[in-house]
């Protein structure tokens, strides 16, 4: 992740926060909890407000967290009650530890270059058969908006990315408007990917 990504949400931490807590997530948790095992252990990854960490904790998971912005994770703390890590996708670094991750808006603000080393660190991360949901907005370029880097994604980039991690498989994709009112007309990429039993 840019320092300029991180140094943005450092500043505008508790805007964001705001914004983004009552969207409503429950079409997206329908998609990911049922693959995970039941009480399993999710990691939130970019974790933002804590908002879907806080879900997960409620239906009974155990629920371990990071964010690369330091206000953000101390915010996400807060809501959680618990230590959330101030990590980026680039550090993190743990073997067969999840029975899921979830990243849901929060990849998308690694560069082109560095997704094929990050897809990499998450599989291994995972345990054999658990599940990954990413989400991305809807595209294949890279861009950068008041301070913040995006790297879009489509159904033909991410088969090229996950073909170069062998024991990440595509299970499915879909397509999202943006809950938010005043970001109505973005849409976003969503996608779960197993790892393989074996």
């Amino acid at each position: 992740m840019s320092s300029e990504t991180i140094d943005y949400y450092n500043r505008h931490a508790a805007k964001y926060a705001e914004e983004t807590i009552n969207v409503d997530m429950a079409a997206l948790y329908a998609e990911f909890l049922p693959m995970v095992k039941p009480a399993g252990h999710i990691l939130d990854a970019g974790c933002g407000s804590g908002r879907d960490a806080s879900y997960f904790k409620q239906q009974s998971f155990t629920v371990s967290a990071f964010d690369a912005s330091v206000t953000m994770a101390k915010i996400a703390s807060e809501r959680l009650q618990q230590t959330v890590a101030v990590l980026t996708f680039e550090q993190l670094d743990e073997t067969e530890t999840y029975d899921g991750i979830w990243c849901c808006a929060s990849l998308l603000h690694v560069s082109n270059q560095t997704l094929p080393d990050v897809f990499t660190r998450l599989q291994r991360a995972l345990k054999p058969g658990a599940v990954l949901y990413v989400s991305f907005k809807y595209g294949d370029g890279e861009h950068e908006v008041n301070g913040r880097r995006f790297t879009d994604m489509n159904e033909e980039k991410l088969k090229n990315l996950v073909a170069a991690v062998s024991s990440l498989s595509i299970s499915k994709t879909w397509i999202t408007q943006d809950q938010r009112p005043e970001c109505k007309n973005e849409v976003w990429f969503n996608a779960l990917l197993t790892k393989s039993a074996q």
